[in-house]
């Protein structure tokens, strides 16, 4: 079982940066696709972005230019570096990873910009 661990919430003023990580043990994470994903509250859970085993990324229009997702292969781990956050970013954020059609969900960490 694929256990994944995000971690680097919090409260960060608008304007400000945050890095979620997302790290899991026991597997090779570089074998994944992995994404991010966020609910607000009293919304659905909607994509962020993405970063296939190959190494291409994709993002949401919401967030391009801003938020960055990249991989570290040395901490088993994928990070997304957010930029000139917004209040609008104001969510829980949710790692998801597939691999050969199973996919996994993580508990999810809060990210609160305040307006």
């Amino acid at each position: 079982q694929v256990q994944l661990v995000e971690s680097g919430g919090g409260l960060v003023q608008p304007g400000g940066s945050l890095t979620l990580s997302c790290a899991t043990s026991g597997t090779n994470f570089s074998q994944y696709a992995v994404a991010w994903h966020r609910q607000a509250p009293g919304k659905q859970r909607e994509f962020v972005a993405v970063t296939s085993s190959y190494g291409t990324t994709n993002y949401a229009d919401s967030v391009k230019g801003r938020f960055t997702i990249s991989r570290d292969n040395a901490k088993n781990a994928v990070l997304l570096q957010m930029n000139s956050l917004k209040q609008e970013d104001t969510a829980v954020y949710y790692c998801h990873a597939v691999r050969q059609g199973v996919a996994y969900w993580g508990q999810g960490t809060q990210v609160t910009v305040p307006s």
